[in-house]
């Protein structure tokens, strides 16, 4: 399926990726939104074709005041339901009890414990059940990423991830955004071009990576979540 997918979409702009899957999936897509910038223009495309796609967001209970907000504008603007999945209380519980709130600054090690706990595991089950996950994943984001197809299989959940923005630059969002008024966080005005949990994320300077501000006491080459690995 993935391969037919591929082929299909070949050339086609993310508008016409959507109506693809709109019309090809339906409510057997979803769309993981963090309500960065990039999510932002799929949660505009989606309403703008008027997609009944499910849409859902991790809370993982340390995210910015400034994402309530934009997720709140977001709902007022659009209309569309946002399912939030929240992580498993008893392992929150545990983690926490044990190690203090703070143990993702420990090691690498326990960082992905919180990562796994807060994000993964419930992403697991949001996408659980669907043939499609959307993103707003972008082919320069990161090194990883850039290793990375528009279209591909992820082994580890056993869903068709698609990207949509894959191709666009990050002046082609933001040209988007201005001309569409869409709602977007204001730390992307405070130098954070990648926003997560509050503890996890800051701003970076000028010249930096795009990533320096995601777990930036870390080697850079450890620098992912586990959301995003995929095996093709």
């Amino acid at each position: 399926m993935t391969e037919q997918i591929k082929k299909n979409t070949e050339g086609l702009d993310a508008a016409a990726v959507i109506r693809y899957i709109t019309q090809n999936f339906g409510r057997e897509a979803v769309f993981s939104t963090s309500f960065g910038i990039e999510d932002q223009v799929i949660t505009h495309l989606l309403e703008e074709a008027g997609a009944e796609i499910d849409i859902f967001t991790l809370e993982t209970g340390r995210l910015f005041p400034e994402t309530y907000k934009v997720w709140n504008r977001t709902l007022e603007k659009y209309g569309l339901p946002i399912k939030a999945y929240y992580p498993d209380t008893g392992a929150v519980e545990k983690m926490v009890s044990e190690k203090g709130p703070s143990s993702f600054y420990n090691s690498v090690e326990d960082r992905k414990e919180c990562c796994f706990i807060r994000k993964i595991e419930p992403l697991k089950r949001a996408i659980q059940g669907y043939k499609v996950w959307i993103t707003g994943i972008r082919a320069d984001q990161s090194a990883n990423r850039e290793d990375m197809t528009r279209v591909e299989w992820d082994e580890a959940n056993r869903i068709v991830k698609i990207h949509p923005l894959f191709y666009w630059t990050l002046a082609d969002v933001e040209d988007f955004l201005k001309q569409n008024h869409i709602p977007y966080n204001s730390l992307h005005d405070k130098g954070f071009p990648s926003i997560g949990c509050q503890p996890c994320t800051r701003a970076i300077q000028p010249g930096e990576d795009f990533r320096a501000g995601r777990w930036w006491w870390e080697d850079k080459s450890k620098k992912e979540c586990g959301l995003h690995r995929t095996t093709n």
